[in-house]
């Protein structure tokens, strides 16, 4: 057989009723419990809608102050505050006000659920080697997989809408959380440690008053890049019904309307710029924080 034949692969037919087998399973799995999934996730479906709905209904006026406000916090550079006053002036200027706000929405939500999933499994992790290896191949899986992947099994299982937006969104965003949890954590001093246990600290008084605050700049990271990366779905969610920025983006593309897309494509880039910003210069002032703390305890 020449090298460059096609590979022996299984016959078609077998093929395709190993296939039709799978997706049969599915769709009993899906008739059997796709009920059961929506009423679970409805609480999540609410929270989202209060999330825009609140967003949406505060005057702009206060979006903006409460915006520099933030940035002010987080780096105390008024730069920062300025530049997102400013970016978000422009989008709201140009149009986009309300599918912004609907974007940021969506993700304030799966970014505090993707904390809240990851933060726990990260800390598992750190303290378990065995377990770092099951969910190490499961996390590569995660990071790896196309996005439009995770659209096929939340919309059969949850229909078109926002909640399986959300949990697409979740699944791609979660794997660096994990990661840089297990990290900060397994990177604290193992001589901190020993001290704090010298002292007679518990095994959650060591995770909650030493770890989790000596680790809290590699959090930060995961948090930026979680942020980051449900940021990049925001276009892919949007086809299966999640409002906000990518749903101009997706009609451009159906209709070859340069402008509307390259506006909104614009606006999401200014988005995660001012998440990304933020969230670095919050990164990096903790970590100077726990700098000078380690110089004072030293003098």
């Amino acid at each position: 057989m020449a090298l460059g034949s096609e590979f022996p692969a299984l016959d078609p037919e077998t093929l395709r009723q190993f296939k039709q087998a799978i997706d049969s399973a599915f769709r009993e799995f899906t008739r059997a419990y796709g009920e059961s999934f929506e009423q679970a996730f409805e609480p999540l479906q609410q929270a989202l809608i209060f999330a825009e709905r609140v967003l949406i209904a505060t005057p702009w006026p206060l979006v903006l102050v409460a915006s520099a406000a933030l940035a002010w916090w987080a780096s105390r550079s008024w730069r920062l505050a300025l530049g997102a006053v400013l970016t978000l002036a422009l989008i709201g200027t140009l149009g986009m006000w309300q599918d912004t706000l609907a974007t940021v929405s969506m993700i304030v939500v799966s970014t505090v659920l993707a904390v809240c999933i990851g933060l726990p499994l990260g800390v598992a992790m750190a303290r378990s080697d065995r377990l770092q290896r099951l969910l190490t191949p499961l996390l590569d899986v995660m990071q790896t997989m196309p996005s439009f992947v995770y659209l096929i099994p939340v919309v059969m299982l949850l229909g078109i809408g926002r909640v399986p937006g959300l949990m697409a969104v979740v699944v791609y965003a979660l794997p660096p959380m994990v990661r840089l949890t297990s990290l900060g954590i397994r990177g604290v001093d193992a001589d901190v440690l020993e001290a704090s246990q010298a002292f007679g600290a518990s095994r959650w008084q060591r995770l909650l008053g030493v770890q989790l605050p000596l680790a809290l700049p590699t959090l930060m990271a995961g948090v930026n890049q979680t942020i980051m990366m449900a940021l990049s779905m925001v276009v892919v969610a949007s086809m299966i019904g999640v409002q906000g920025l990518g749903q101009p983006v997706l009609k451009a593309i159906s209709n070859q309307y340069f402008a509307l897309g390259l506006l909104n494509g614009l606006a999401i880039v200014g988005i995660a710029v001012l998440f990304d910003r933020i969230s670095q210069a919050f990164g990096l002032r903790l970590q100077r924080h726990r700098g000078a703390d380690g110089r004072h305890a030293q003098g």
